[in-house]
């Protein structure tokens, strides 16, 4: 069984920068696209980036495209999430998850086989 494990959350103020790594046991991990989702509280799990196997393309939700940056690095098997100007409403569980067929914008959760179990973003707020 493929596992991904995510890393890099924790305790941050408005405005402050985290990057969040997530590493996978996939053995042809240059051939999945992957994707980083988020949920909170009382709210569905929300798009937040998606990366094609090949990293050429990147796809981001409106909320996401200036101020978080999605990247891979295919020796590592990892994929990165940097993200910057952090507000309260980014507080949220975020996991990544690995597509094993190409999409168009990578937003659909369904499109995601193999998930990890999440990394914390919280705020002392």
């Amino acid at each position: 069984q493929v596992q991904l494990v995510e890393s890099g959350g924790g305790l941050v103020l408005p405005g402050g920068s985290l990057r969040l790594a997530c590493v996978t046991s996939e053995r042809t991990f240059e051939d999945w696209s992957l994707g980083w989702f988020r949920q909170s509280p009382g709210k569905e799990r929300e798009f937040v980036a998606a990366i094609s196997s090949s990293g050429a393309d990147t796809y981001y939700p409106d909320f996401a495209k200036v101020r978080f940056t999605i990247s891979r690095d295919n020796k590592k098997n990892t994929v990165y999430l940097q993200m910057n100007d952090l507000k309260r409403e980014d507080r949220a569980v975020y996991y990544c998850a690995e597509a094993p067929s190409g999409f168009s914008d990578g937003g659909s959760s369904s499109i995601y086989a193999n998930w990890g179990q999440g990394t914390r973003v919280t705020g002392s707020s």
